[in-house]
């Protein structure tokens, strides 16, 4: 099927995937320690690129330094300003070990970078350098990830030049390992009630200091993974809303597209951009936003209104 990447059945890399997210825990915090702090936590996040999953230029005293997660070579590559260039390569080895190497190349590059260095957002948050649990890396299932993404960036991207008010970028969070992008209303919302497991209150609370809709993309919700769609605060309305050929999870508290469902129809990209335009028109009526600052969502994804 054109227009949608090759199938990666979640069951399948479930291992190489719980090893992965807690590598790429790893090098995020590296850039949230170093990078000035921006609202939402935008700075946190790792962006899709052409060979993989990257830092982008995080600043380090009077020189810039970036980290990649290569899916075409399999290395973690770093590079700094000054010429430095120095790989790991991405191979079944524990999460302690991987440490080990990341912290080896920072200590030969003289970079000192202290973080929390225990895993947010999941249950079971062993630390870094004691996992010896998470051992997996199927390099065929890494790269077909990696696609995954580029075509939900892809998608995103259409999706999120439809808006021209207050939005983030499309942006990879290595917390809860998704894709995504945020809409906002303009408005303060009530605090965020917190409870996700390993993740300070406040830092939910920063996240959702604002009315938002919030679309991406995750490896879970589906055979394959999933788009999902969902707002905050949430409106009994919203989940009663019509989502194309997705539908709302009541557990997640989310509308999700599972991958194979958008796989099986005449035009995937189609599919989801109308999960996504349905979803977002779902959150903007339902939560009364103000329309002026708004894409008019007649005219379909990508379409901002002029003036």
């Amino acid at each position: 099927m054109p227009n949608v990447p090759p199938p990666l059945l979640v069951e399948t890399w479930t291992d190489t995937r719980d090893t992965l997210h807690m590598w790429l825990q790893i090098i995020g915090k590296l850039r949230m320690a170093c990078t000035p702090p921006i609202n939402h936590w935008w700075h946190v996040a790792l962006f899709v690129n052409a060979r993989g999953l990257t830092t982008g230029a995080v600043p380090y005293e009077d020189l810039v330094w970036e980290a990649q997660f290569d899916f075409v070579a399999h290395e973690l590559v770093f590079r700094a300003s000054d010429g430095r260039q120095e790989s790991i390569p991405l191979r079944p080895v524990t999460v302690a070990e991987f440490y080990r190497a990341v912290l080896d190349v920072l200590s030969r590059w003289g970079l000192s970078i202290p973080i929390f260095a225990t895993p947010n957002e999941v249950a079971d948050a062993i630390p870094f350098a004691e996992d010896t649990v998470h051992a997996s890396y199927d390099a065929s299932s890494a790269t077909a990830f990696w696609q995954q993404l580029v075509y939900a960036n892809g998608v995103l991207s259409t999706f999120r030049s439809g808006f021209d008010g207050k939005a983030s970028p499309v942006h990879f969070f290595w917390g809860a390992m998704d894709l995504a992008v945020t809409r906002f209303s303009g408005r303060e919302a009530p605090p965020h009630p917190g409870g996700v497991p390993n993740c300070p209150d406040s830092v939910m609370r920063e996240g959702y200091s604002h009315e938002l809709s919030s679309a991406g993309f995750w490896p879970g919700g589906g055979e394959e993974g999933a788009f999902y769609s969902y707002v905050y605060p949430a409106t009994a309305e919203f989940s009663r809303a019509p989502a194309g050929r997705g539908f709302f999870n009541a557990e997640l508290g989310e509308f999700v597209l599972p991958l194979e469902r958008a796989r099986g129809s005449d035009d995937p990209r189609a599919v989801v951009l109308e999960f996504l335009d349905a979803t977002y028109a779902a959150a903007y009526r339902d939560g009364g936003w103000d329309a002026s600052p708004l894409a008019d969502l007649d005219a379909g994804a990508g379409s901002v209104r002029a003036g």
